[in-house]
């Protein structure tokens, strides 16, 4: 297996002024070709660190990877160090990437300035991938064996993310192009309302009895639970489609409900594609949520389809006078209820006339008592033809509570929708 390390250059990250998402966004990338990332360092604008990190990451790493300080400004002094490392003469001018720049700076009324023109030098050493969106480009420097004891390569890629993030198809093809790497296929299932821990116990002999070709991998996220990755390397799309299939067939029984989804999917996007098909609608009520429901709903396009819209009723005085809910309810029950719940529900698919609706009502910290502790939230699913109300409760942080929160409310309102349609 190849390994690789992610160098992230620049002052700002070192300071805490720019938060790295990069390095995540390429381990991503270039770990589904099956190219394992060993190391991610991080460091500043220096020319002697620079040369003196990459001369050992390539010593240790058949590809490295960096971004960053490929800016016109002063401080980019990365461009100069990759051609005093890959020994070159001197810089040319990469027609190609001066076309992109001048198509960029036109579409925003501004002249090419020499500064701009000169991020379209590049050293003579190096190839280059065109960024399609920036300015700066992909500069990829092929190195023999004789210079680091193996073959290594080097991709110098722009720091801004989403023109790294845009640009990462382009690299990792070329990887897999210079490198020789086979085919893999990936299979994913998406699993929700069980931790990894309990996931790994739930289906070890389905796990212990998975062919030897396939690779298993528990990728845990808060907004969307456990999505499993069944690798095959070294097969056509089409056998590694057949392996996993099987696979995935053996472990439906085990999982259940649990599963939501056979791609790498999120459970908003499942629920948007649910309601349009069936031409349904939904709507929300959120309190300790404050919103976190209806931003994930709305970030799937054509959300507007079926998502009329939502009622963040944080105040007592919102669920009585905007959603309806009776005083003496809320005074007999309390805020956090299955009542309170329940109405919220009922309230705002009554005001929107929404054929299902979400609601959320709940402690997320810090603050509680013996009967709702911190991490507590009561959630409501109004449907056509019932109210039904759930109460979870997490042990996490103010943020993280929200977001298990408004997870758990999209799973609940998922499973009422499907129970729906089976009927």
């Amino acid at each position: 297996m190849l390994k690789a390390s992610i160098l992230t250059i620049g002052d700002e990250i070192l300071i805490g002024q720019v938060v790295d998402t990069n390095s995540s966004a390429i381990s991503r990338a270039i770990g589904s070709i099956g190219i394992r990332v060993t190391e991610m360092t991080s460091i500043g604008d220096d020319r002697d660190t620079i040369l003196s990190t990459l001369s050992e990451e390539l010593h240790r790493s058949d590809i490295v990877i960096t971004t960053g300080g490929l800016g016109p400004t002063k401080d980019d002094i990365t461009k100069a160090a990759l051609g005093e490392l890959s020994g070159s003469r001197g810089n040319v001018l990469h027609e190609g990437q001066l076309e992109v720049i001048h198509r960029i700076l036109h579409s925003r009324g501004l002249d090419v300035l020499d500064v701009n023109r000169a991020q379209a030098l590049v050293p003579d050493t190096c190839e280059v991938i065109i960024n399609k969106i920036g300015t700066a480009p992909i500069m990829v420097f092929r190195f023999p064996e004789e210079r680091f004891g193996h073959k290594a390569t080097l991709y110098a890629m722009p720091g801004v993310p989403f023109e790294t993030v845009n640009a990462l198809p382009d690299v990792v093809e070329d990887i897999r192009v210079h490198s020789g790497i086979s085919t893999i296929y990936h299979g994913n299932v998406m699993v929700y309302g069980i931790a990894e821990s309990a996931l790994a116990k739930m289906i070890s002999q389905w796990e212990d009895a998975l062919p030897e070709s396939v690779h298993l991998a528990y990728l845990p996220n808060p907004l969307t639970g456990v999505r499993l990755r069944l690798s095959v390397y070294g097969c056509t799309p089409e056998e590694g489609k057949s392996i996993v299939g099987a696979e995935i067939a053996k472990l439906r029984p085990i999982l259940g409900d649990a599963i939501y989804s056979e791609e790498d999917d999120t459970l908003e996007h499942v629920i948007g594609k649910l309601l349009k098909e069936h031409h349904q609608t939904l709507s929300a009520a959120e309190s300790c949520t404050g919103g976190e429901i209806s931003h994930l709903i709305t970030t799937v396009p054509g959300s507007s389809n079926y998502f009329l819209g939502s009622v963040i009723s944080y105040a007592i005085a919102v669920k009585e006078k905007v959603l309806g809910v009776p005083p003496e309810v809320i005074r007999e029950n309390g805020v956090v209820s299955s009542e309170v719940a329940a109405r919220m529900a009922e309230g705002v698919r009554k005001l929107t006339g929404s054929d299902y609706s979400v609601s959320t009502t709940g402690l997320a910290g810090p603050g509680g008592d013996e009967h709702n502790p911190e991490g507590t939230v009561w959630i409501g699913v109004a449907t056509p033809r019932s109210t039904k109300t759930r109460k979870y409760n997490f042990r996490n942080d103010r943020k993280r509570n929200i977001e298990r929160f408004a997870a758990s409310a999209l799973f609940f309102l998922l499973s009422e929708i499907k129970e729906d349609l089976a009927k």
